[in-house]
């Protein structure tokens, strides 16, 4: 039976849901397998950052719950403090705190002193960034200058060997990050990580059931030819779209040995939009560049077979969320952002003006082609027509 959607969710579904997202499984989907609504779940995911909650222990030097009932019988039993405390192999004292904190002799009953003992126990210490201003301010600094968690917490150590107080473990930045009740690092930081997430995603997280990776008849990048590898035969690209506000985008198209790109106007994000523009330009290329086209997997690829039908290119695709293979696409995209910066209303631009900059980015002399510029290296190879 399908479970109301309004309510909340049992301790025992939350320690699921952590287990879940642990496994990398997407919010929609623990939604799903719990009759929820996905935003039900996003927000118990996004306040804790994406991280699972330590789960509280009692401390192994604190009154257990069996204590407590051999106490509640010693009072009722008249015996006294030296007496309970024997019993329990604790001191006399401590059995007196523990009396006089709840209740003392008259009204002390076990159950209820367990009770109230665990509402007020002292939460965990503050982190180390709560507690060291230097290194906050430090760690913050580091952050707004766009270094990773993990580049700080090796500077750190390189830094300031041997002094435990400016120390601390890139998981620790992370959490402090994401866990925003922790009160120490600004929320606006996260904007400077590279991934820019909101919340920590597992190592093994998946797309499935997001509208993505479903692509049929997809051909694995592994199958490459040898030939894409080495960078040996002009022709051969990988593609991207690159997003701008209000869910606009312009298709990206670079070429693997030359590094020269074309920017391609696209309508919508839909499959036969993006792959009519995509073939339309591509089909203004000699034969000679037009081998193979490596994208990720993004369903607006969904009908690469039609693609591949109009422009006779090979498309492959991408193991799912690895976007270093196709490297030489996401470096081009970064140097995009300084002609289109997040939040670019990108309809507004014509393809003439699309063309204008790719025209001034391949004119650009670039350290990895020895600062010659992609349209150099292309026509040594190709002559270009069109």
């Amino acid at each position: 039976m399908r479970q109301d959607r309004r309510w909340g969710l049992s301790v025992s579904q939350k320690k699921e849901l952590w287990e879940r997202w642990k496994r990398g499984e997407s919010s929609q989907d623990i939604a799903r397998a719990f009759g929820k609504l996905r935003g039900s779940i996003y927000n118990v995911l996004s306040s804790n950052g994406g991280i699972q909650p330590s789960p509280r222990r009692r401390s192994r030097l604190a009154l257990g719950l069996s204590e407590r009932e051999e106490i509640s019988r010693g009072v009722a039993e008249g015996r006294s403090m030296r007496e309970i405390a024997s019993s329990i192999q604790r001191a006399p004292s401590t059995v007196s705190r523990e009396i006089g904190r709840h209740g003392g002799w008259a009204t002390y009953r076990a159950a209820e002193a367990d009770r109230r003992a665990w509402d007020h126990a002292r939460r965990p210490k503050p982190c180390r960034l709560a507690v060291q201003r230097r290194l906050q301010k430090l760690v913050a600094q580091k952050l707004s200058l766009n270094g990773s968690p993990e580049q700080i917490a090796g500077w750190l150590k390189r830094r300031y060997p041997g002094t435990e107080g400016m120390q601390i473990s890139h998981e620790t930045i992370y959490r402090s990050l994401f866990v925003q009740a922790r009160g120490v690092l600004k929320k606006e930081l996260v904007a400077h990580l590279r991934t820019r997430r909101m919340i920590r995603r597992s190592k093994k997280s998946r797309t499935r059931g997001q509208g993505r990776g479903q692509i049929i008849d997809a051909v694995s990048i592994r199958e490459r030819p040898a030939e894409v590898e080495d960078r040996a035969v002009p022709g051969h690209w990988e593609g991207d779209l690159l997003s701008g506000s209000n869910h606009t985008h312009i298709a990206t198209l670079v070429e693997r040995q030359s590094r020269f790109t074309m920017l391609v106007k696209v309508q919508s994000k839909d499959t036969r939009t993006v792959v009519r523009a995509l073939a339309k330009q591509v089909q203004r290329l000699p034969a000679e560049l037009r081998r193979s086209l490596t994208w990720d997997r993004g369903l607006e690829m969904a009908a690469h077979k039609e693609f591949s039908i109009a422009t006779d290119v090979h498309v492959y695709f991408c193991d799912p969320q690895s976007p270093w293979q196709r490297g030489t696409n996401e470096n081009t995209n970064r140097l995009l952002r300084q002609y289109f910066p997040k939040g670019t209303d990108l309809p507004v631009c014509s393809q003439a003006d699309l063309n204008r900059t790719a025209r001034q980015l391949n004119q650009r002399p670039r350290k990895t082609l020895a600062f010659r510029s992609p349209v150099e290296v292309l026509n040594e190879n190709v002559a270009l027509t069109g």
